[in-house]
């Protein structure tokens, strides 16, 4: 009898571990990004390098402080695709990641795929938005936008602990 109670105490202690383990994982972290309203979608300029805001809206952003790669936005614009290809930088071997179920209006999928196709571009928003952080934006050809953060070239050195060599800032303390 006792061997049943402790193994029952285990699989419902087991059962409620996954279960907060999930919500943490999809719900618990995220919060929903207020719009600024002016400066919450920015691109690099080719010819300058300094951030430039681009006209959008229909802004919904959700981040978490647990991660630097967890932010995610959509919005939409009405630059043109080939506007913005010859102003802005592009960014090259951009690669979604997943959202949440319930942030719907992000598909990384999609995204990837339009992007693999041609009918969406991805641009650099910031460099190192956060030490070996990018932040990165991709417009669809009908005026769709999505961002999300990739660690780029120096995180991943100093993330797997390689050597990080001069072409990147020095990390802060």
């Amino acid at each position: 009898m006792m061997g049943k109670l402790l193994g029952a105490v285990i699989l419902l202690s087991a059962l409620a571990a996954g279960i907060a383990i999930y919500y943490f994982q999809v719900y618990g972290f995220y919060t929903e990004v207020e719009p600024h309203g002016t400066d919450d979608v920015m691109l690099t300029s080719m010819t300058t390098g300094e951030r430039e805001p681009i006209p959008y809206d229909a802004f919904r952003a959700i981040d978490a402080d647990s991660s630097p790669i967890r932010y995610r936005a959509c919005f939409s614009t009405r630059q043109s695709l080939d506007a913005l290809d010859g102003a802005f930088a592009p960014y090259e071997g951009a690669a979604p990641r997943v959202a949440p179920g319930w942030f719907d209006c992000f598909d990384a999928e999609e995204i990837g795929d339009a992007l693999a196709d041609g009918s969406a571009l991805a641009f650099l928003g910031q460099r190192n938005i956060e030490y070996g952080i990018d932040r990165v934006v991709a417009v669809f050809d009908d005026g769709r936008g999505f961002v999300w953060h990739e660690i780029n070239d120096c995180g991943d050195k100093a993330y797997d602990g390689s050597p990080v060599d001069e072409t990147c800032p020095d990390r802060p303390n």
